[in-house]
């Protein structure tokens, strides 16, 4: 892999990424790709987590306790480092599935109990053991009483004559002297080293007893560290399963952490490998480029034969499609659009790209590239890219043998990037199905490369302009141009002038689908205005028509004491002129609606549960509805579903106050009564008044019993005898 990563230019990535693991591991995961992806971007969406602690390799202290062995006390710490991360993880993640990953990893009350052994330097705290406190209290006492002898040496007048500076140096973990030559004459000690002045490190014989003593403490120190790591790695042997269970998820969770962190610095996105092999990357950048023009390309085919300009990467396109396969097959961040691009999925990726040329191993750069492709015979379903396939032999022999070769690997199933110069390989493969063309683009005015790409044609390689541009003379480049012939010269005039053309038909093919966005953005706004402008008439006609249904209420009461023949003359006459105030409408041409079609009715949005006729039962903002099909209008959007309450705001243009149902049958009244009703609702009446006449009573048991189950009503009853009496019923809203 890492062979691999050089070619591509990708080993100062693969450097950088491994800076944010918390110990080195190999960049592919194993496991399910999918799972990997999910948890990946689960963890993108959770706030900043703290870092994961540095620890070493713990494989050698597990096979250690495989075999009974005491650990030392770093390596058991480095054990302690890793639950107490895994603890706080299980209290940070508890939702989704990171959470459900957590709760599986059950940590043993033992093992919690040894983590409050450590504080966060790693040494035993003095709470684990007394004698700690008091080795501690001793050795710090030591360490005074020494200061405070060199101190009273460094002041002493006889001394101070050979003293190199006044300060005391701890080398070797001793504290010394720092003195000149000729010190034995003053000083009596042991010379424990020198500087690179030439001066002396003496540690005075008169700390000798404080040396030893500061010795038998660390020894008894070390005695006390030994029995705990005892003890400690007792326990571990017995709970050595779980130990590697979690030493392994931390090297997952680790894995997760540095892609999600390096993603974030970088700014970089993650595509998952998908199960077909087509490849298509939109606005991706290699990462090695400092200032990169991104790539776009569709590379569905499965041959991508790149012919062009010299210098005008080819090169860079080509590892750019291997980086990306790569990078996405070992979910790596890079830098792309994720939404509109697609990597397939490949079992191995061979670069064909380096001189293979050996003095050593005796091949040719020729022999060397038939070596490399004869292994891929036996392979299947990879993604290989060749460059500059012709190097090394005759040019129209290479041009016959790779395209046999070449067609005996799209048999296999294999996608394969080549680059080339062979006009005459472009030519013998560019009628092939599987085969895709494409040429670096080179800007004559500037003379220099564009570093962009055309699609299905043969790019011309301009090594005279390029000579030039490299500082080649340009008498000796005239000369090359008469001797490479006036036929050729032509054949590639032709060539730039069809990758003109095409630059120039898909330079206007852009121009005029920026022009077709902005009609459909036009169109649209034309659109959302004219809703827009229905919306604002039906809110104005629903205010007036409130007004006047209040107007109506107020007259209600002015002639509640009037002569009842009066009263209801002028009630009827009220519903006339309200009648005669409702808005009219143009017929427009009726949408074909069915049940379970989500539909608009007013500025509410609902479903279609039943058609009659000309009538249909809507469900409403959790409303049932019975409306005609002609105020119904197809809507695409899902209904809004409200949590608590249900408001209506819309006013049903056919709404009365009041209802005539003599002479129908119970059925047809009943019938009349529920879409009078819904109508009465939609207005935002308080009453209505409802006439079915005393006769023989079997209408107004009918009214009765269906207003006893109809929701929404507040109250009803016999109307006043001035409005109708026992003949009519009042219903309150």
């Amino acid at each position: 892999m890492e062979k691999l990563f050089s070619k591509l230019d990708l080993v100062d990535y693969a450097q950088s990424f491994k800076h944010f693991l918390a110990r080195e591991k190999p960049l592919f995961m194993e496991g399910d790709a999918n799972l990997h992806y999910k948890l990946i971007h689960e963890l993108l969406t959770c706030d900043r987590l703290k870092p994961l602690p540095e620890v070493p390799s713990l494989d050698v202290a597990l096979m250690h306790l495989s075999k009974m062995g005491i650990l030392r006390l770093n390596e058991i710490f480095a054990f302690v480092q890793i639950i107490k991360y895994m603890q706080y993880l299980k209290n940070m993640l508890i939702d989704q599935s990171l959470g459900e990953w957590m709760e599986r990893i059950l940590i043993p009350q033992e093992i919690t109990h040894i983590c409050d052994y450590f504080d966060e330097k790693g040494e035993l705290k003095p709470s684990v053991d007394e004698q700690f406190a008091n080795i501690a209290q001793s050795l710090k006492m030591v360490k005074d009483e020494m200061n405070s002898t060199l101190r009273r040496l460094i002041s002493t007048e006889k001394i101070a004559l050979y003293l190199a500076d006044k300060q005391i140096h701890y080398i070797n973990n001793q504290e010394a002297l720092l003195v000149r030559g000729g010190f034995n004459h003053v000083l009596k000690g042991n010379v424990i080293g020198r500087s690179s002045s030439g001066f002396f490190y003496v540690v005075p014989e008169s700390l000798g007893k404080l040396v030893s003593r500061e010795s038998e403490l660390i020894d008894r120190k070390e005695e006390l560290v030994y029995k705990y790591a005892k003890q400690i790695s007792a326990v571990f042997t017995k709970q050595l399963k779980f130990l590697g269970f979690v030493n392994k998820e931390f090297d997952r969770f680790d894995a997760y952490y540095a892609r999600v962190a390096y993603a974030r610095e970088k700014d970089m996105e993650f595509v998952l490998p998908s199960k077909t092999h087509s490849i298509k990357l939109e606005n991706f950048a290699h990462p090695a480029l400092v200032n990169p023009k991104p790539i776009t390309i569709d590379f569905s085919k499965q041959v991508l034969m790149i012919t062009g300009v010299n210098a005008g990467g080819k090169t860079m396109l080509l590892k750019s499609i291997l980086s990306a396969a790569i990078l996405s097959k070992y979910l790596l961040p890079m830098r792309i659009d994720a939404r509109h691009s697609s990597i397939g999925s490949f079992k191995e990726v061979f670069a064909i790209l380096d001189d293979p040329q050996n003095v050593k191993n005796d091949i040719s750069t020729f022999a060397g590239r038939m070596n490399e492709f004869s292994k891929l015979f036996g392979k299947k379903a990879a993604l290989i890219g060749v460059d500059e396939i012709e190097l090394g032999t005759d040019a129209d022999e290479a041009a016959n043998l790779f395209k046999v070769m070449i067609e005996k690997l799209i048999d296999k199933e294999m996608k394969i990037v080549i680059t080339t110069h062979h006009k005459r390989l472009a030519s013998l493969l560019a009628t092939h199905p599987e085969v895709e063309l494409l040429a670096a683009i080179y800007d004559e005015k500037s003379e220099r490369p564009t570093y962009g790409f055309l699609k299905g044609t043969i790019g011309r390689s301009y090594a005279f302009e390029t000579a030039l541009r490299y500082g080649i003379p340009q008498s000796l480049v005239a000369e090359a141009r008469v001797l490479y012939g006036e036929d050729k010269e032509k054949l590639n005039e032709l060539i730039q002038k069809n990758i003109d053309l095409e630059l120039e038909m898909r330079k206007t093919s852009e121009e005029l689908d920026a022009r077709l966005r902005e009609v459909e953005k036009l169109k649209e706004s034309l659109r959302d205005e004219k809703e827009r402008v229905r919306e604002e008439f039906d809110h104005a006609y629903s205010k007036m028509s409130k007004e006047f249904n209040q107007a109506i209420g107020e007259a209600k009461k002015a002639i509640k004491s009037s002569d009842t023949k009066e009263s209801h003359r002028l009630l009827n006459k009220a519903n006339q002129l309200h009648q005669e105030t409702r808005k009219v409408i143009p017929d427009q041409k009726a949408e074909p609606l069915h049940v379970n079609d989500k539909i608009k009715y007013g500025s509410s949005k609902g479903v279609i549960k039943s058609i009659k006729k000309e009538e249909a039962t809507i469900e409403c903002d959790g409303i049932m509805l019975r409306v005609p099909l002609s105020k119904l209008k197809r809507s695409g959007n899902q209904p809004k579903v409200h949590k608590a309450g249900v408001v209506i705001s819309k006013e049903t243009p056919s709404g009365s106050m009041i209802l005539d149902l003599h002479g129908l049958r119970a059925d047809e009244a009943v019938e009349k009564l529920d879409k009078f009703l819904s109508d009465a609702l939609m207005s935002g009446f308080d009453e209505v008044l409802v006439y079915h006449g005393i006769g023989t009573g079997k209408l107004a048991y009918a009214v009765r019993t269906f207003l006893s189950t109809y929701p929404s009503l507040v109250s009803y009853g016999d109307a006043p005898i001035n409005m109708g009496g026992y003949g009519a019923t009042l219903i309150k809203l």
